[in-house]
């Protein structure tokens, strides 16, 4: 089994900064990807930034500049600066993990996702 535990959402005043965190654990032979996707009210999924294992990291336009995403392989764990926020940046940030899976023989390759946590920017 594979957990995803994210943590670092709160309330920000525009220009302010957060940094999220997403810690993945359990069943893991290796990550492919890891990223971060937001959802605001009404409106559809977003990529927000990913970084792909011995690629090069991706940005949505609408964070370049602002946002930075790194990963702690050692501890398989996906970090977004997010600074000079705006009320636009509001929503609910979520983790995604691509990775190689020992809960089944053969490995396979699975797709995960956090449960999410909620980034308010007031203006």
């Amino acid at each position: 089994q594979v957990q995803l535990v994210e943590s670092g959402g709160g309330l920000v005043q525009a220009g302010g900064s957060l940094r999220l965190s997403c810690a993945a654990s359990g069943s893991i032979v290796s990550i492919r990807l890891m990223g971060w996707y937001r959802q605001a009210p009404e409106k559809q999924r977003e990529l927000v930034a990913s970084i792909p294992t011995g690629g090069a990291t991706n940005y949505a336009d609408s964070v370049k500049g602002r946002f930075t995403i790194s990963r702690d392989n050692a501890k398989n764990t996906v970090y977004l600066q997010m600074n000079s926020l705006k009320p636009e940046d509001t929503a609910i940030y979520f983790c995604r993990v691509v990775l190689v899976t020992k809960e089944t023989m053969p490995y396979r390759v699975a797709d995960y996702w956090g449960q999410g946590t909620q980034v308010t920017v007031s203006s």
